[in-house]
């Protein structure tokens, strides 16, 4: 099997980009807080998963790459697509969970909301692990947040401007992600949770649109093109990635700045470890853990490995990378034909592109 696998870093230079609501025990009710991992070294920031995918589905809805959203429909307190693999991309790419209820009152609803005129049925319960998985976006170095204090103050009051707080923060958030491509667009009806991907009613709808019948496995897959497609506009929605919170005060462009991307064949990760902190809690490229990443992992590497890098950040650091390949004795230099340095957003095209060549890398 083959797994697209990278990693990425945001640059996030004064931001509150993942927020925990109200800070209990703080001078005003209406301080707010960021989310932090505390540790015996300190605090750090971090951007939960869920907000980073909420990001990338909202940045590929806007994109303008044709890419099929699922409806999401609302039951009481319950939320959830149409799950509905085979009509909608991010049902397929980032899984789903669907029980409904079979209380009368639940029923009735339904039945009753227009918005779910063209609704798929579905009776039983239905999941799909995400062939998308994604890490927690974490700090590189434990900081300590800011508190700004603030006011509302356009406007005049006998009991004065009203006063508000929050927290932000100056850091480097680290991801890793990975992409089953076998699983991107085939569509298991197995009796086990995470792969009853179908249910009759999808099943059906798969033999009408003559998906081809994986009888041994108890799947249907899409054809081939579609879901190259799909899996080439994940990544195109990756490379113009938009979203966090707080951004009318703390505008910050959360675009990857630096990106090791790579099709390997299994899902660990073999770049987890190539990026972390310097002595000063500074990102830093660690040269010799790629090396060696590279060198162990090199029968489990298929495709060639694309570093997507902004000029303008660490270009320090990134001339030393740049000689590390070109120099006779650098220790990137046996890696020289297989390595690319660019601009994060050729690095996802590249990557894209490379996809489209190797169509067995999605078998």
């Amino acid at each position: 099997m083959a797994f697209v696998t990278g990693l990425l870093l945001i640059d996030a230079p004064a931001s509150a980009l993942n927020n925990l609501g109200s800070i209990p025990g703080e001078r005003y009710d209406n301080s707010t807080g960021v989310k932090i991992i505390r540790a015996r070294d300190g605090q750090y920031p971090y951007v939960s998963a869920q907000a980073f995918r909420y990001w990338l589905r909202a940045t590929l809805e806007r994109a303008q790459i044709g890419w099929q959203a699922a409806p999401v429909y609302r039951e009481d307190k319950v939320a959830y697509t149409d799950a509905n693999p085979i009509l909608y991309w991010d049902d397929d790419l980032f899984g789903y969970m669907r029980a409904p209820s079979t209380k009368a009152s639940a029923v009735a609803a339904r039945e009753a909301d227009v918005s779910r005129a063209n609704e798929t049925p579905t009776k039983d319960t239905i999941t799909r692990i995400a062939p998308f998985r994604v890490g927690t976006l974490v700090s590189i170095s434990p900081v300590t947040p800011t508190s700004d204090w603030g006011v509302m103050a356009r406007h005049d009051h006998p009991k004065g401007p009203v006063p508000y707080e929050h927290q932000f923060y100056r850091a480097t958030l680290k991801g890793l992600f990975s992409l089953d491509l076998r699983a991107c667009g085939t569509f298991w009806y197995r009796q086990k949770t995470g792969f009853r991907n179908l249910d009759d009613v999808r099943v059906e709808q798969a033999v009408e649109e003559k998906l081809t019948h994986l009888e041994e496995e108890k799947a249907y897959r899409l054809p081939l093109e579609h879901r190259l497609k799909r899996v080439q506009a994940l990544f195109e929605g990756m490379a113009v990635l938009d979203g966090g919170a707080k951004q009318t005060l703390h505008y910050t462009d959360v675009a990857p700045a630096l990106t090791i991307l790579a099709v390997t064949k299994g899902g660990n990760h073999i770049f987890g470890h190539v990026v972390g902190a310097s002595g000063r809690g500074l990102p830093e490229i660690k040269l010799p853990a790629l090396h060696e990443a590279l060198t162990v992992f090199k029968d489990d590497i298929l495709s060639d490995i694309y570093v997507g890098w902004v000029r303008g950040y660490l270009d320090e650091q990134r001339a030393e990378f740049e000689e590390a390949l070109t120099n006779e004795n650098g220790v990137l230099r046996a890696f020289k034909e297989k390595v690319h340095v660019m601009h994060p957003r050729e690095a996802f095209r590249s990557l894209k592109d490379a996809l489209g060549q190797h169509s067995d890398w999605l078998e």
